[in-house]
């Protein structure tokens, strides 16, 4: 288990972040647990920007891949550490059907040269300022953040009022709950988006990490990277992680799926039941000892094995971000839910509540 700094104290400060393009100041917040673990969190994006977790001997690293400013983070990044909606993930097309009208959406990803909706388009939650309010006479550094999607934003139906909770607690968790409200049926499929290098920002790929899935099927993409609505067996395939498995051993077998997404890119169905926090994923990097439970309520979890970083981003430490730097683990309902009546809903009516939490769970040994 890691060192606990018994010394410290758990506190929440902030900072200034940078400026936007339109001149709207961004807020960094630094939230500390007693143990000296820290997070920090900008209003820009809901982004996680650091996580500073310790090792087997207790030092602290950076395992968070970012920027260092808003300026960088709004010049562009594959949506480092940023919470993404109104729907994560891909939706064919750009296009759904809802209670018989519908929908045209930004088509801003296109895998394959097939055009898709991505995130929640062009100017998606991962790029709007949300208004943050700090608890620091919680239990546990806690800051609250909080966006109203206007009606039609995006494309997208209905006044959507969303809260993001993200909790440091005293064991080294970083929890995320959220919650969302509409007064029109609408998709809502929130992720947190952040990549992972458990060695650190900055210190290479991530092909040496070893992952456990708790997952026994996952859903087979076509070429546009859009699932085809069958839910498959991973038994027998390099996408089979029930037991543990090295990232980077089966990363590029000959395998359809693997080669369509030049890696790993998939949504696992998750076999832990929903609605409530279980067991999703475990990753460990052996030289450092650090090891990182994800636990979730949600029904999936894409894993992204970064597979289109390409050293064009620069990260907080001034090294250039290579392949496959950082993983991620982003917990969800299935991508493109809305066209595949068969997965779990993600439409959420007036009168009822969107509310899901994950947790990513630090340790080292």
């Amino acid at each position: 288990m890691c060192a606990k700094r018994s010394s410290s104290t758990a506190a929440i400060t902030s900072a200034q972040f940078g400026k936007l393009p339109d001149g709207r100041a961004a807020t960094l917040f630094t939230l500390v647990n007693a143990n000296g673990v820290r997070a920090d969190i900008t209003d820009y994006g809901a982004i996680v920007v650091r996580l500073l977790v310790p090792d087997r001997a207790g030092k602290l690293e950076d395992v968070m891949l970012g920027c260092n400013s808003v300026e960088d983070y709004a010049k562009g990044s594959p949506y480092f550490g940023a919470v993404v909606g109104r729907f994560g993930n891909r939706i064919a097309d750009g296009r759904f059907t809802l209670d018989g009208q519908t929908y045209t959406l930004a088509k801003n990803n296109a895998p394959g040269g097939i055009p898709c909706h991505l995130h929640g388009g062009n100017v998606g939650f991962d790029k709007v300022l949300w208004t943050a309010t700090p608890e620091p006479k919680s239990k546990a550094p806690t800051l609250t953040l909080r966006y109203l999607s206007r009606d039609g934003e995006e494309g997208y139906p209905g006044n959507l009022d969303v809260t993001i909770r993200y909790t440091l607690t005293a064991d080294n968790t970083l929890r995320v709950a959220y919650s969302a409200t509409t007064d029109r049926a609408t998709p809502v499929n929130l992720a947190q988006h952040a990549y992972f290098n458990l060695k650190g920002e900055g210190r290479g790929d991530i092909l040496d990490h070893e992952l456990t899935l708790n997952a026994s099927r996952f859903t087979p993409v076509n070429a546009g990277m859009i699932p085809t609505g069958e839910i498959a067996s991973v038994g027998g395939t390099p996408l089979d992680f029930t037991t543990p498995h090295v990232i980077g051993t089966r990363i590029d077998a000959a395998h359809e799926q693997l080669q369509l997404a030049g890696g790993y890119d998939h949504n696992f169905v998750l076999d832990g039941p929903t609605r409530q926090l279980a067991f999703a994923a475990r990753v460990r990097e052996p030289a450092s000892g650090r090891v990182m439970e994800v636990w979730t309520e949600e029904p999936g979890v894409q894993f992204y094995a970064g597979n289109f970083l390409d050293g064009s981003n620069v990260g907080k430490n001034g090294a250039r971000i290579v392949r496959r730097g950082g993983f991620c683990l982003e917990t969800q309902h299935f991508p493109d839910s809305v066209n595949h009546p068969d997965f779990p809903t993600t439409i959420l009516r007036p009168g009822l509540r969107y509310e899901t939490s994950t947790e990513f769970r630090f340790s080292a040994r």
